[in-house]
C-alpha cells in the first residue's frame, strides 16, 4: 500500500500537511514527501512494490501536470511500450509512471479503460484543475472534504482528514472528480444484460476468469505471500498460484489458542499444494488488548468489520513482524457475488442479485476497507484476485436464478468451477462456509461481547446510547465500538452507511446480531 494526499489551497502550511501524511506513514514507510505546487500540495508515502528504485518515487511529472496515485496497473508494460512508440519516455519500473501519459493521450476517458485498483490525484496544470479518481470497486482506498475556505482535499484515509475537515466523505467508487463535480465512469454492481448460458459454460468462465485474476496478481517486485482461512475462497486463490508458479507459496493462518475451526482445514490445504505454511496462535487478552488499536485503524465501528479484522489485524502484524513480504493475496469479494450463508434465505432471484449489487456497491466501507486497512497498517499491500473487473463484471451478470442456493450448497457455481481440476481436496472444495470471525475460534466473538457486557452497566447504556441519532448502537458491544470510534473520528459516522446485518426483510434474517452462527442454516459450518 501506498498512501496518498491532495489539497486544492494555500491556507494550510505545509507542515500541516506534513503531519497529515505522517498519519499513514505505515502505508509507506519507504519514502515520503510532500511537494508544493502552484495549486497546493501532493503528498506521497511510498511502499515499493514495482520499481523499487528512489526513480518510482511520487508524485510523477510529466510537463505541467502532476500526479500521486496509490495503485496496482495491471498490464502496464504492454501499456508501456505502446507508449514509448509514441514518444514517451519512462525513468523507473512503477507502473503508476503510465498515468500521466495515458492522460495526456484520453484525458478522463482513461479511467473508465484502466485494470487496476487505484486511487489517484492529478493536477492538470494547462487547465489548473485538481482530478481525483477511484476504481469501480474501491479496492484502494480514497477521502475527501472541504477547508473552511471551500478548497477541497483528498487523502487516503480519514485520519489523514480529521482536524482539516468538519466532514470526512468516502470518494465514491467508480467516479472520477473534475471541476467540482463527481462524475460516474462505472458502476460495476448494475447489470445491463443477463448471461443465460448453460452450467458447464458459466463454471469454465468462472474458472478461467479467476485463474487469469490471480496470475496478474502474482507479478510483483516485492515478495508476496498469501492469507489462508481454509475457507473455499482463500484456497482457491492459493492452489491457482501454487498451479501457476509451480512452486512453494507462502501461507498463513490465525486462530484462537482454543478452539481455532480453520487451522486444521488451512493446514490441510498448505500441505495438499505444498506451501510453506505458518500458523498464527492469538489470544483473548490479545484481541482485547487490540481492540482499540483496530478500530482506530479501520476507521469504522461495523460489528461485522471490527470482528472480522481482529484475526486479520494480528496475523498481518505477525506477518510484518517476522518476515520481509509485502504484498498479500486474500480472498476478499467471493461472498458478495457467490452469497452468504444469510442469501440461502433470499426469497427469489430478483432478490438476490438486488442483495449482491448492494453488497458490491458497499464493499469500500466494509470487507474491502477491513483489508486494506488491516494490511496497510502493517506495511502490506492486499492484492484481491476475485476484486478483478473482468471476473465481476462476470460474476455480476450470470442469472440470478444459477447463483441462487437450489443446490443445497452455497457458492455452487464456483465451487463446481474447480471440480474437474482437483486443485484442492474434496471437503475443502464442498466444505460449508464459515464466516471468518467465527472461524478463528467462536471464542473470539464470545469474548467480545462478553467484555463489552461487562463494560457497561445497563442504566449506562440506556443513556450512552440515545447521543447517537445516525446508526444508533442497539446492543452494549456496538455501543463500545462507537464510543472509540468517535474518540478517533469524531463526528464522522456518516462515513458508514449502516451496520452490516443480513437482510432483516427476509424470513429467517430478522437477527440481532451478524453472526452466522445465529441463523438456522449455520449447520456444519462451525465444525
Amino acid at each position: 500500500m501506498c498512501s496518498i494526499l491532495g489539497y486544492l489551497g494555500k491556507d494550510i502550511s505545509k507542515e500541516a500537511v506534513e503531519a497529515a501524511l505522517a498519519k499513514t506513514q505505515m502505508r509507506g514507510p519507504d519514502a515520503s514527501q510532500v511537494v508544493e505546487t502552484e495549486f497546493g500540495y501532493l503528498g506521497f508515502a511510498r511502499l515499493a512494490i514495482m520499481g523499487l528504485s528512489p526513480e518510482g518515487m511520487q508524485p510523477f511529472r510529466l510537463k505541467q501536470n502532476w500526479v500521486v496515485c496509490n495503485g496496482e496497473i495491471y498490464g502496464f508494460r504492454t501499456i508501456k511500450n505502446e507508449l514509448k512508440e509514441r514518444g514517451y519516455e519512462f525513468h523507473s519500473g512503477s507502473d503508476c509512471e503510465i498515468l500521466l501519459p495515458l492522460y495526456e493521450e484520453y484525458g478522463l476517458e482513461m479511467f473508465a479503460h484502466l485494470d487496476a485498483e487505484y486511487a489517484c490525484v492529478i493536477y492538470d496544470g494547462a487547465k489548473r484543475k485538481l482530478i481525483a479518481a477511484r476504481d469501480p470497486i474501491g479496492i484502494r482506498p480514497l477521502f475527501y472534504g472541504y477547508s473552511k475556505s471551500g478548497s477541497i482535499m483528498f487523502a487516503s484515509e480519514a485520519k489523514s482528514l480529521v482536524g482539516l475537515t468538519d466532514e470526512i466523505r468516502p470518494f465514491p467508487p467508480g467516479h472520477y472528480y473534475y471541476d467540482g463535480k463527481f462524475v460516474s465512469y462505472e458502476n460495476i454492481a448494475h447489470v445491463h444484460g443477463y448471461i443465460h448460458d448453460d452450467l458447464e459454460t458459466i463454471t469454465k468462465n468462472i474458472h478461467d476468469k479467476l485463474v487469469a485474476g490471480v496470475e496478474k496478481r502474482l507479478d510483483a517486485d516485492a515478495p508476496l505471500g498469501f492469507l489462508l482461512s481454509g475457507g473455499l475462497d482463500s484456497s482457491l486463490v492459493c492452489a491457482i498460484a501454487a498451479n501457476i508458479t509451480k512452486r512453494p507459496i507462502r501461507t498463513f493462518a490465525i486462530g484462537m489458542d482454543k478452539d481455532a475451526i480453520d487451522l486444521k482445514y488451512a493446514k490441510r490445504v498448505a500441505d495438499y499444494i505444498g506451501a510453506i505454511h505458518t500458523e498464527v496462535i492469538m489470544t483473548k487478552q490479545q484481541v482485547l488488548d487490540s481492540l482499540e488499536e483496530v478500530i482506530a485503524t479501520l476507521g469504522t465501528y461495523d460489528i461485522t468489520t471490527i470482528r472480522a479484522s481482529m484475526g486479520m489485524y494480528l496475523v498481518c502484524k505477525a506477518i510484518h513482524e517476522n518476515t520481509n513480504l509485502k504484498v498479500l493475496l486474500t480472498g476478499e469479494i467471493s461472498d458478495e457475488l457467490f452469497g452468504y450463508k444469510y442469501t440461502d434465505f433470499a426469497p427469489n432471484a430478483q432478490a438476490f442479485q438486488e442483495e449482491a449489487e448492494k453488497r458490491v456497491r458497499e464493499l469500500h466501507c466494509y470487507d474491502v476497507l477491513r483489508a486494506d486497512r488491516c494490511l496497510a497498517a502493517n506495511s502490506l499491500e492486499a492484492r484481491v484476485p476475485f476484486g478483478d473487473l473482468d471476473f465481476v463484471r462476470y460474476v455480476m451478470a450470470i442469472d440470478p436464478a444459477k447463483k441462487l442456493n437450489t443446490y443445497n450448497m452455497g457458492k455452487y457455481l464456483l465451487r463446481k468451477a474447480f471440480e474437474k481440476e482437483e486443485i484442492l481436496p474434496e471437503e475443502i472444495l464442498w466444505r460449508e462456509k464459515a464466516a471468518f470471525s467465527d472461524a478463528v475460534g467462536h471464542s473470539m466473538v464470545d469474548d467480545l461481547k462478553e467484555y463489552a457486557e461487562n463494560y457497561y452497566i445497563d442504566e449506562e447504556y440506556d443513556k450512552l446510547v440515545q447521543k447517537y441519532t445516525f446508526a444508533t448502537p442497539f446492543t452494549k458491544e456496538s455501543l463500545l465500538y462507537r464510543e472509540i470510534f468517535e474518540k478517533y473520528y469524531p463526528g464522522q459516522a456518516q462515513m458508514v452507511p449502516d451496520f452490516w446485518m443480513p437482510n432483516k426483510e427476509w424470513e429467517g434474517c430478522a437477527v440481532n446480531d451478524p453472526s452466522a452462527r445465529v441463523l438456522t442454516n449455520y449447520g456444519n459450518s462451525g465444525v
